[in-house]
């Protein structure tokens, strides 16, 4: 048989799991599923982007956005040579017959 302040202590220890211990494993249940779940990774996402750190797809596909950059710095190069090929090209049309115009520029006479 128990005495009466071992009922006591297991009343309180009883009372103090009920009320604290409980709601506090109950809000770290929904805590978790909160910030494990979408809402989470986006809270993570907007941290990342403030601190610097990018995106978490940005931060994987890092070698593959250098690649893509010198693609892109490739092709631009290439329009600018296509660009002084073409300006070349119609100052040679316009020399080789001054009193004919471009074709449909408007100058060309009948």
């Amino acid at each position: 048989m128990q005495t009466p302040e071992e009922v006591e202590i297991v009343r309180y220890v009883t009372q103090l799991l009920a009320e604290v211990v409980a709601p506090l494993l109950g809000g770290l249940l929904v805590a978790g599923f909160i910030f494990l779940g979408p809402i989470g990774r986006a809270i993570g996402e907007v941290i990342r982007r403030r601190l610097g750190g990018g995106s978490r797809r940005e931060l994987e596909q890092g070698e593959d956005s250098a690649e893509i950059v010198a693609r892109l710095d490739d092709i631009s190069r290439q329009i600018g040579e296509i660009a002084e090929r073409q300006d070349f090209a119609e100052r040679l049309l316009a020399r080789a017959a001054p009193d004919r115009g471009l074709p449909g520029a408007g100058g060309a006479r009948e």
